[in-house]
């Protein structure tokens, strides 16, 4: 195995775990909405830029809303800064933590 797949193998490695981090932080507060700074504070030992891949790709599979932190419109890491942005579990998210429903990307 070359160096590069290596690597690759790791980063999907630390991708899926990385998104159950993120879920798992998120659901502290099921009925509230988080910041994504506070997501990534209370998360300090995962680079911001794995946060952020993290937060798309649970956004984008259904299982994070997201909004902007001052207007409270539906929002997305594609459309605001991460730093404006608030996020909460949908009804999908919590059952994926309940072990109802099932994502190879995501090791709750």
């Amino acid at each position: 195995m070359d160096k590069e797949t290596l690597n690759r193998r790791i980063s999907a490695g630390n991708f899926v775990e990385n998104n159950g981090s993120v879920l798992r932080i998120i659901n502290l507060l099921k009925t509230k909405y988080n910041k994504l700074k506070s997501i990534q504070y209370a998360l300090n030992n995962i680079d911001r830029n794995e946060i952020s891949n993290s937060i798309n790709y649970l956004y984008e599979a259904g299982y994070l809303h997201l909004r902007h932190i001052e207007s409270k419109q539906p929002s997305s890491l594609a459309d605001d800064d991460f730093d404006a942005l608030e996020g909460k579990l949908t009804a999908k998210g919590i059952q994926l933590l309940a072990g109802v429903i099932q994502d190879e990307c995501v090791e709750v």
